[in-house]
């Protein structure tokens, strides 16, 4: 008797849980998306912000160019040849 009883609430449970996880799914996953898509936007909205470029408009940034030579000079080059 005991097993049939766990039998029949096992799968009230089960269905029990499918019929409320179609029920709400589509919410939880749409508050996920909704989620997402403001993190997105923070994330990535003040960069749209900041290129207000007209369509058809070229515009290249280059880093400029560092005129200073490199001053680390580590000496003199010495070849050495090896004697028999």
């Amino acid at each position: 008797m005991g097993l049939l009883k766990f039998i029949f609430f096992a799968l009230l449970f089960y269905y029990g849980f499918k019929f409320l996880a179609r029920l709400f799914a589509p919410f939880l996953i749409k508050k996920v998306a909704d989620t997402m898509q403001k993190k997105a936007e923070e994330q990535f909205g003040g960069q749209q912000a900041k290129n207000s470029v007209k369509e058809g408009e070229t515009i290249i940034d280059k880093a400029p160019r560092n005129s200073t030579q490199s001053k680390n000079s580590v000496g003199e080059y010495v070849d050495f040849e090896e004697i028999d």
